[in-house]
């Protein structure tokens, strides 16, 4: 009987992009180092060796600081041996979950049930189901996702009906899509965007460390191209306005995380105005650990968007290092050529306690034209007991749905 319904879910769904109306229910997703059960049994292996002991491999700086102390750092960079020796080798750890991603540590390792990753699924795939079943979402864009499949554990009964695919990668954390396999009259094709995917360090030689690519999905709905774009942003430069936890920072700051941040500007500048020249209706979506909210409400000159003051609109001029002159995201990647873009309102909601602003979903110019009713979107609550041990995830899902 569900597989039944199932069916006639996915039928109806394509029947109503065929009509004159089409609509496409889209999510943005950030999933929280999603990977399958064997992936975290690894992480367990690696964490629970004597000289790793949980040891957080990530070197914290101190509020108001903009880089580790020398002590800390030193510490950081023994931890990061240790857990590499204990992967079998740096390559390989890339591949593991560090110590400190389900907020887990050797007390709470030794008081949670075995059982403890998978009430972390069961929450992702309740989820999951509830933005097919009960919101009609068409496509989902994962972040902090390991493999496909994982995002085909994910689905869960709805794996039949959905295709999938994720951007490759050298470390456990990508980007991935879901598709209702109905909603595209050809297969959906995914194509990488491995120029955001810059070394962290540009200046470390032997450091295998990358940030996160993009990737992109293609459905033909009707006889047009619709193009999905999935991207997960450095973290670590968010704010552009001070906030009580947060000193605000502009792209040209000192912040390192805003130094990287900053190089990614011109490649996905790039892969936009790619993808608009061959692709008019498309979406920008993801986890941009950027407000560009917050950037979109500062009225400013386009003289001064950059520090060089060149007209946004211009290619970028980068550095040795790909650097860019950039102060904003939001006003690069807005300035009307090829397209123009437009964000689809944030709205929060009381019952999720995830992350404010991240995550975003943009469209283009051609798309918005086609909208009937004024643009929108809601963030949804995501499934998860009271007493579980890892987090479903730290970000709640945000859907809308838009007129083709």
């Amino acid at each position: 009987m569900r597989r039944w319904q199932a069916v006639l879910g996915a039928s109806l769904a394509s029947l109503t992009l065929c009509g004159h109306a089409a609509e496409l229910g889209v999510a943005s997703f950030n999933i929280a180092w999603a990977g399958t059960e064997a992936d975290f049994s690894e992480h367990i292996r690696v964490c629970t060796t004597p000289a790793v002991n949980w040891c957080d491999t990530r070197a914290r700086i101190p509020r108001g600081a903009t880089a580790p102390t020398p002590e800390e750092d030193a510490r950081a960079k023994q931890c990061q041996a240790d857990f590499d020796a204990a992967s079998g080798g740096a390559a390989k750890a890339m591949l593991v979950a560090p110590c400190n991603a389900y907020r887990l540590t050797a007390s709470k390792w030794k008081k949670g049930p075995p059982s403890v990753h998978t009430e972390k699924l069961e929450g992702l795939r309740n989820t999951v189901n509830g933005l097919i079943r009960d919101q009609g979402i068409d496509v989902i864009a994962f972040q902090e996702v390991r493999s496909e499949a994982a995002i085909k554990d994910i689905l869960g009964s709805h794996a039949a009906d959905f295709d999938a695919c994720v951007a490759p990668h050298t470390a456990f954390q990508t980007v991935g899509f879901a598709w209702r396999r109905s909603v595209s009259s050809k297969p959906g094709a995914c194509k990488p965007e491995p120029g955001l995917a810059i070394k962290e360090d540009p200046k470390a030689a032997a450091s295998l460390r990358y940030l996160r690519p993009g990737l992109a999905l293609s459905l033909t709905i009707g006889k047009e191209t619709v193009t999905l774009m999935n991207v997960h942003l450095k973290s670590g430069c968010a704010n552009l306005i001070d906030s009580p936890a947060f000193k605000g920072n502009e792209l040209t700051d000192d912040r390192a995380a805003c130094q990287v941040l900053n190089r990614q500007v011109a490649p996905l500048e790039n892969w936009v105005d790619s993808v608009a020249t061959a692709s008019p209706l498309f979406v920008l979506l993801g986890d941009f650990n950027r407000r560009v909210d917050e950037e979109a409400a500062q009225k400013l000159a386009a003289t001064d968007v950059r520090k060089d003051h060149t007209d946004p609109a211009s290619p970028n001029r980068t550095g040795p290092d790909g650097e860019v002159t950039s102060r904003f995201l939001w006003q690069e990647l807005s300035d009307g050529r090829p397209s123009a873009l437009f964000q689809v309102p944030l709205a929060e909601s009381p019952d999720c306690k995830g992350f404010v602003g991240l995550d975003h979903i943009l469209i283009s110019e051609a798309l918005k034209s086609r909208q009937t009713a004024p643009l929108s979107s809601k963030k949804l609550k995501i499934d998860q007991k009271d007493a579980q041990v890892i987090l479903t995830s730290d970000h709640c899902p945000r859907v809308t749905r838009l007129t083709l």
